[in-house]
């Protein structure tokens, strides 16, 4: 439900062509009142995975339309660097989504909870075969908190113009969501607060971090997820949600720079993890749970369909497989 609807607010990647009139897409429409055109070069980002933005040149009008008169896209009136110096203000410069991301955290934690009691801990255990859910619960929480992250960190770079000095603060409120959502957990009759869960949640937003602070990493290396589709297509909720989750780490070849212009860009190296033939009924059985790392070759959708998409959704859906892991677009191995 949560990675759901990230994919559908995931932002995209736009930019304003170099032309003789003002992008309508950025400015409004009208033409320009002097006689010579005003040339603009702007880049506005909004791809969840890489929100930097490009270093925008100065322009000059011709000098037939009297002294030169300098345009600068990347003075302090466009983004004032001390305004968002501290890591306090790089975090309200996300204050709204933050509040966004709150709100959906409470309705559905409010759907889905169905029994409660008092405020409770709960060892949950971690990977292994006596645990509830062998551990997929656990890389569920480290991949919502690097979701939260992720999108944090993009709108915050839109702001401050710096995509690695916002992935701390972004990180900090995705952990804080999760703590708030674990919150809940506490008052669940079947769950509980769990310290697993807090480390996973952190493991997760400190992964955005890392992915956006090592120069080179956010090109080559993603955290992604894999619906595989079960008898009933999808689950919501429940064993029989958790067995349809893969989880995995896919090494792009294309972010690697000599191989980037050679067929070897189409290719991933994927290892990742899945639990299956835990749920209650295969357990009363008497079928043993199977806990599996994989590892396998993958087809790079996004460099073959949507590397240079020119259009809105394109860019989008080139954005979301970052993050989502199409099933059968790979080879795997399970052991």
């Amino acid at each position: 439900m949560l990675t759901a609807l990230l994919a559908t607010v995931a932002p995209s990647q736009v930019r304003a062509q170099e032309s003789a009139d003002i992008s309508p897409l950025a400015h409004g429409s009208g033409e320009t009142a002097s006689p010579a055109a005003l040339t603009v070069n702007e880049t506005i980002s909004f791809d969840l995975a890489s929100l930097t933005p490009e270093k925008k040149p100065e322009t000059e009008l011709p000098d037939s339309v009297g002294p030169s008169i300098v345009v600068d896209t990347d003075s302090p009136a466009a983004i004032d660097p001390d305004r968002y110096r501290s890591l306090g203000n790089r975090m309200a410069a996300a204050k709204w989504e933050t509040l966004g991301l709150f709100a959906y955290i409470t309705a559905t934690q409010a759907y889905w909870t169905d029994d409660t009691t008092s405020f409770h801990f709960k060892d949950e255990g971690w990977f292994g075969k006596n645990t509830n859910n062998l551990g997929i619960d656990k890389l569920t929480h480290a991949f919502n908190a690097y979701l939260f992250a992720e999108f944090l960190g993009a709108r915050i770079a839109r702001k401050t113009g710096d995509r690695a000095a916002a992935a701390l603060p972004a990180a900090l409120l995705s952990t804080a969501l999760q703590f708030y959502g674990e919150l809940w957990d506490g008052h669940k009759s079947d769950s509980g607060f769990s310290y697993q869960d807090i480390a996973f949640n952190t493991a997760g937003a400190a992964f955005s971090v890392l992915r956006h602070t090592v120069p080179g990493l956010e090109e080559k290396l993603d955290f992604r997820l894999m619906m595989v589709p079960n008898s009933n297509v999808y689950s919501f909720k429940g064993k029989r949600h958790y067995e349809q989750q893969h989880f995995l780490l896919s090494l792009e070849l294309a972010g690697f720079r000599k191989l980037e212009a050679t067929p070897l860009r189409l290719v991933e190296l994927q290892v990742g993890y899945r639990g299956k033939d835990f749920t209650l009924a295969d357990r009363a059985a008497g079928i043993p749970p199977k806990r599996d790392i994989f590892f396998g070759v993958a087809l790079n959708i996004k460099q073959l369909f949507f590397k240079n998409s020119r259009s809105r959704v394109g860019r989008m859906i080139g954005s979301g497989l970052n993050y989502f892991q199409l099933p059968y677009t790979g080879i795997y191995d399970y052991y």
